[in-house]
């Protein structure tokens, strides 16, 4: 830990889904003063996430799925379209999204690749997202996918090309930071150039 965040108290909200901390704090200065500081700490655990590809037929494997959050904030069928994801229960990233992409593809991917760490919002959430891209084919497919039923998922499953995800980001039919993050790596990386 550092010497320059000192924690003068700390308050549980809420412990439920993820764990909500009111924190006060002071943290030093460059000119070696003391703030003082009070905010709202989020731990719901680290995840990951993936960008399946193909590049033979220029397509791509996201989800569709219901977030309450995003239809508090207006999005009016609360559906979101995004890269599978999931958290990871104390598990080992790569052997995290190895599930979850199973879990909610239906594919069984083998040459997982890891492209970046983020934390996604820093100034309230704790959480580091794993960010992994993967290549698959139809073979691959060894399962229905949707998610797990006892964790109550409802996942379509969407494959799609490169261009219209690309699309999609552009009119606003994808929101959702992780999978822009993973499309414009693809695309800056010229993953599914022949």
């Amino acid at each position: 830990m550092s010497d320059n965040v000192k924690i003068i108290a700390s308050t549980v909200l809420s412990e439920n889904w993820g764990k909500l901390n009111k924190v006060k704090y002071e943290n030093r200065l460059k000119d070696g003063t003391w703030q003082t500081h009070e905010r709202e700490v989020y731990n719901r655990g680290n995840g990951a996430v993936i960008l399946l590809y193909n590049k033979e037929k220029g397509t791509v494997i996201l989800t569709r799925q219901f977030r309450i959050p995003t239809w508090f904030n207006g999005n009016t069928d609360g559906m979101m379209i995004e890269a599978p994801a999931g958290l990871l229960d104390e598990n080992d990233p790569e052997e995290c999204i190895r599930r979850e992409t199973e879990e909610e593809t239906g594919y069984t991917v083998t040459d997982v690749k890891k492209v970046m760490e983020v934390y996604m919002s820093p100034g309230s959430v704790t959480e580091i997202l794993y960010f992994f891209i993967a290549a698959y084919s139809d073979a691959m497919k060894t399962g229905e996918g949707g998610g797990v039923e006892k964790e109550q998922e409802n996942i379509e499953v969407l494959e799609t090309s490169f261009t219209r995800a690309l699309e999609m980001v552009t009119s606003g039919e994808i929101k959702d930071a992780k999978t822009i993050m993973l499309l414009q790596y693809a695309q800056i990386n010229r993953l599914l150039e022949a």
